[in-house]
This record gives C-alpha cells, structure tokens and sequence, in this order.
C-alpha cells in the first residue's frame, strides 16, 4: 500500500535523528527500504520471527520488530546501532510505520469510496454508511471539477492539484481514467459559481504548468448531498464534451452555461440527419462560401442588428441585406425574422456536433 520510496524516505530521516540504522522487510523477508547501503540477509530469521509470538527480539545484533495494521502483520523491521537507545528508537519507528499504514489506508478507503460514488457504483445505504466510517459529512455542499490533462501527464497532474489544495484539505481529488483528474470540492458558506469559476482558473494555471499545453476545467453544479456528487460529475463531463462543441475558445466552461448545447448533445443523429435535411433541403451549412458564413456568424454576434453587423464587416447596409436575401433565397430562412434566426442557428450547432460525433466514431 506505501510505496517503497515512502518507506525509504521516513526511515532515511529518522536514521539522521537517531543515528540508527533501519531495515524493512516485507512477508517474505525481502528488504523494501533500508538506511544501509548493503542490507544483510535476514529472510530465514525473518521468517522464524514472524511465525513466533513475539512482538521484538533481538537477532545477530539487530532488534527485530512487528509492525501491524489493524492486527494484520504487514513489516519486520530491524534496527542496529551503537546507541543503548535502540530498542526505544525501534519502537518509535515502528509506530511512525504504523502510523503511515493507517494514514494510507484511510485515505485509500476514501479514494476508493470518491471514485465509485462518482462512478454511480453505490447503493443510496451503502453511500451513508460508507461515509460514516470514513468520517466524510454527508449534507454539505459540494461541486465536481473534471481537469482534462494528456494521458501522459495525468499522474503528475494528480499530484500537483492535490499539493494545490493541501493535505488538510477536505476536498478530495483522484482519477477514474487515464485523462482526467476528477476534484470534488467542499464550498465554503457564501460561496457560489463565481468563486468555483476562480478556483478552476487556479486549477487550469497549476496543471498548464506542467507542460505549457492548453488545459479544459469543467464543473457540474452545486449540490448540497453527497448522494447528489454523481449527477454533478455527470454534468461535468458533459459540460466538458459540450465545450468542445460549442465553446472551443473557453478553457472553463460551467455545466450552467451549456445553454441549448446541452439539449443538442443528447439528441440521437438519425434525428439531427432528419432535421438538417428539411431545413437545408438536401444541403449543408458546408455548401455556402466562407463570405456567407462569416456574414452569419457576424449578424449572429451582434443579436441579429443589420447596422452593427454592416459597420464591422466594413460593409454598406444595403450590401448586408442583399446577401441576407441571397440567403433567404436558397434556405427559406429569413435570419431578420427571429423565429427563422433561431431555427437556422440551431441548425448550424446541430451540424456541429454531428462533425464532432464523426470524428469520435472515426
């Protein structure tokens, strides 16, 4: 459960305290971590300590010692040196080992719980139960942040938001995939979107770090039980894959902001087909020149004024209204009529998302 470098490290820094030198082994007498350069080995008296009842003994000049979790033997450990100290340095270590194990486990324990509550894997019993044991306050409010991150990098990620956050923080992050790093984040009382958009600004800059490359932050919404930590994961990935979509500019995009982007994204493509072919007649939002396309786009950004849209595209009004009449022509949609607006702006999100499906199946 402890990586072995963590095993080195602590024992490394109690042999500078004490001047004693550490050996651990696992069950099978292999040396995991030591203070001496080359360990001797003690596999075979290892094995005869383990199998009898005592707690500590001493062995060839080395103090040997159980090291337990939750009852359950996991560490021999070993200690020598020239102090008369050893005993009680031995002793300390072995607790502090202990001490580790519990700390490891319990947060494992709520690793473990996180990931499958996100995942739905929890019966609604099983969720307050659970959270119980592992102390984890069930009536709070909380929002799930997904940080989409190269699947090279995402262990390394992991651990740089977890130092962001602190390890007194009661704010959990992990990762149920090879992409992203999931946060489920306590709020304060006060604290709303406005505030969780900043922290996902701080999450965005401490995994851009990393590499430099373009980092995506979305959120679900706010709720306030933890039985209620799925549907805001869910919202994330969504929000996420809808950001793609529509909002390819924004590296933070907010489940609450998704608009009519959400509802486009759950519709089946058979039916987008269907819907593209009555309002374009057989033809696509691809067929019309980019000086068409960027007319649209531009009535579109100015909420369909015909004197805004002229003025920035460096145009006279009237050449504005012959290429809408040009468009009416060929689509039957009059994007001065809001109804017709709506209509073929729906339509040109639709076609988006069918692209981005395509090149998922690709």
């Amino acid at each position: 459960m402890i990586s072995n470098q963590i095993l080195q490290n602590t024992i490394d820094g109690l042999r500078e305290i004490t001047r004693v030198d550490l050996c651990i082994l696992d069950m099978e007498g292999q040396v995991l971590a030591s203070t001496e350069k080359q360990p001797e080995n003690y596999s075979s008296e290892a094995a005869a300590f383990i199998s009898s009842p005592a707690d500590s003994q001493v062995v060839h000049g080395y103090q040997f010692f159980k090291v337990f979790d939750e009852n359950q033997l996991e560490y021999v450990l070993l200690a020598k040196g020239a102090s008369d100290d050893v005993y009680m340095v031995g002793k300390l270590a072995a607790f502090q080992l202990s001490s580790l194990l519990t700390a490891y486990k319990e947060r494992f324990d709520k690793d473990n719980f996180i990931k499958n509550l996100l995942l739905d894997n929890l019966l609604l019993v099983d969720i307050y139960n659970r959270a119980k044991k592992l102390h984890i306050m069930t009536e709070v409010r909380r929002v799930v942040f997904i940080i989409e991150s190269s699947r090279e990098k995402v262990n390394a990620a992991l651990d740089s938001v977890r130092s962001h956050f602190g390890s007194k923080s009661r704010d959990f992050v992990t990762a149920v995939d090879e992409k992203n790093v999931i946060v489920v984040k306590e709020l304060s009382p006060g604290e709303g979107y406005d505030e969780m958009i900043r922290v996902a600004e701080g999450m965005k800059e401490v995994v851009a770090a990393l590499d430099g490359e373009e980092v995506h932050v979305a959120l679900g919404t706010i709720v306030g039980e933890i039985k209620e930590v799925s549907r805001s994961y869910k919202e994330a990935r969504m929000a996420l894959d809808v950001g793609k979509i529509f909002f390819d500019d924004r590296e933070i995009i907010a489940y609450s902001s998704l608009g009519i982007g959400r509802l486009i994204y759950q519709l089946p493509i058979p039916l987008c087909k269907m819907f593209i072919r009555e309002i374009f007649d057989g033809r696509s939002p691809d067929d019309f020149d980019e000086e068409t396309l960027t007319t649209i786009n531009k009535f579109f950004e100015n909420s369909l004024n015909v004197s805004e849209t002229s003025r920035q595209l460096y145009i006279h009004r009237n050449t504005l209204v012959y290429r809408l009449d040009k468009l009416q022509k060929s689509t039957s949609l009059d994007l001065r009529v809001f109804e017709d607006a709506i209509t073929f702006k729906i339509a040109l999100m639709v076609v988006k998302y069918m692209k981005y499906m395509e090149t998922l199946d690709y």
